[in-house]
């Protein structure tokens, strides 16, 4: 019996950056919940754009945020993983050095930028919903941090190819689509963090179903028996995963959490 379902969200339940799901899915939800099936929503997003997204249950889901450096539910926090500050700031000048970047800093509930590109800053607010916070100086931010983001518009992960190879041994990262370069503390990832719901929980491996398209997602399916490819996946996903379903755009996830 499934007893833990588990999802990302951009590129796997709406196109990335996307805020609107298909509203059928928070009834089928519900009807899960209600076979003692919980659901968590695992996503490199922050824990109120995922609140955001799912307002309509938002008491009724799992939040493993920022790539599962943050769990929690409605109201509370349960894990917040912390990076070490200095690690944060060598990045942030690193980052500062290079073109074309622009560089985010999460606390548990703000993200921190000293970007001026509006156009970017816009998308961050009204698509994705995040609580973010324009400043002069990021090294000047008095705060813990649980991820730091590194964007280009394209092809960021030939571009920061530089970065991983510095920082491969005080961060986890991971690439989030063609756009996105995410760092967590060592040891963080949204597998991890479905490991601790899990044990939390008392529910097995072989109780869970996950669903994903990106790198990032790649130990959460490991950490579950019925693992989901959607269709438009990176292929590195679709060898990691058990089972395949339809495309974001088409509906993959639902699809599969309807016959349940």
């Amino acid at each position: 019996m499934i007893k833990l379902i588990a999802s990302d969200i951009d590129g796997t339940l709406v196109p990335d950056g996307g805020n609107e799901l298909n509203p059928e899915l928070y009834d089928v939800i519900l009807k899960l919940r209600a076979k003692g099936i919980q659901f968590a929503a695992a996503s490199g997003r922050q824990w109120l754009s995922i609140e955001s997204i799912f307002e309509p249950i938002r008491e009724k889901v799992f939040y493993l945020s920022d790539n599962g450096a943050y769990v929690g539910c409605h109201g509370r926090s349960l894990y917040v993983n912390t990076i070490e500050r200095k690690t944060v700031m060598d990045m942030v000048q690193d980052v500062r050095n290079m073109s074309g970047l622009d560089i985010m800093i999460c606390g548990p509930d703000v993200i921190y930028t000293e970007t001026d590109n509006q156009e970017f800053l816009d998308w961050m607010i009204n698509g994705y919903k995040f609580h973010v916070k324009q400043v002069e100086d990021l090294t000047k931010v008095e705060s813990e941090f649980i991820k730091v983001s590194v964007y280009r518009k394209t092809d960021v992960e030939a571009h920061t190819r530089t970065l991983r190879q510095k920082y491969a041994d005080r961060l986890k990262m991971t690439i989030a689509g063609d756009m996105w370069l995410d760092c967590m503390r060592p040891g963080i990832n949204k597998g991890q963090a479905v490991k601790l719901l899990q044990d939390s929980l008392g529910i097995k491996p072989e109780e869970t179903m996950a669903f994903g398209d990106q790198l990032n997602d790649i130990e959460m399916l490991k950490q579950a028996y019925y693992s989901f490819a959607v269709g438009n996946a990176r292929e590195e996903v679709k060898a990691a995963a058990r089972f395949r379903t339809d495309t974001n755009v088409n509906d993959g996830v639902l699809k599969i959490l309807k016959l349940l």
